[in-house]
């Protein structure tokens, strides 16, 4: 079976008073995201026009690293923390080969 990446987009829209700790919370996730096995980037992103609203650009090498990153003490932490400070959409993505 062949690897194929996994790649992570979500929106972060924080909560009325709680951006500064939304941002505080996703800058924190980074160094340890970044360090998983399997982690490919993990960036954060801040909207320009809505500056409460950030972006989590996130890529595996493949779903078996999003399901490792998923049980990490980290995670867990951030998935607990996430509603008191944000709504949160996220999409896992699968590559489509264009060429």
């Amino acid at each position: 079976m062949t690897q194929s990446p996994t790649k992570i987009t979500a929106i972060l829209t924080a909560h009325l008073g709680k951006a500064a700790e939304l941002r505080a919370l996703l800058v924190g996730m980074a160094p340890l995201c970044r360090a998983e096995p399997g982690n490919l980037r993990w960036d954060v992103w801040r909207d320009r026009a809505h500056g409460e609203r950030y972006v989590l650009d996130e890529l595996y090498l493949d779903a078996a690293a999003v399901d490792a990153h998923r049980m990490t003490p980290h995670y867990q932490a951030y998935l607990a923390t996430i509603p008191k400070l944000a709504e949160r959409t996220a999409w896992i993505l699968d590559a489509i080969e264009v060429g």
